[in-house]
């Protein structure tokens, strides 16, 4: 029983002490507020059990949330240590090539490769990707 409920029993007691007469105006309004206290202190009760509950079930939901974190970073931490645990290698993100120039070969990464950039090769400064005319006749 709450602190709550324990005063309202209290004035119940106290209102009934008084023997009040439940015909007359003042006592039937004690009489209403003592009853409407008594609902309110129940769903005070009500409430604090219901948040209890979901406080229980905020801290199993956070516990479980942070195992998975604990899992996700670990594997994404172990990834950037050693390529190899997903079955990638480092190499799988480089691309080598050729210069059709000088024949002089290099390496891009793919992940910062922009198409869009002219690339001129190191050596004899050409274009790495010359331009192709398209073929506008074809049908």
């Amino acid at each position: 029983m709450s602190n709550l409920s324990d005063r309202v029993s209290y004035l119940k007691g106290l209102a009934e002490g008084l023997k009040l007469d439940t015909e007359k105006n003042e006592g039937k309004l004690i009489e209403k507020i003592l009853e409407l206290l008594s609902d309110i202190t129940a769903e005070m009760d009500s409430l604090r059990e219901d948040h209890d509950d979901l406080s229980s079930y905020v801290e199993a939901i956070d516990n479980d949330l942070s195992d998975l974190e604990d899992v996700v970073l670990d594997d994404e931490e172990f990834d950037d240590e050693d390529e190899e645990f997903d079955g990638k290698d480092e190499d799988d993100n480089l691309v080598e090539y050729t210069c059709p120039h000088c024949g002089e070969e290099m390496t891009f990464e793919v992940d910062s490769f922009d198409f869009d950039e002219d690339y001129l090769c190191p050596n004899c400064h050409q274009p790495l990707f010359p331009e192709t005319p398209e073929d506008d006749n074809k049908d």
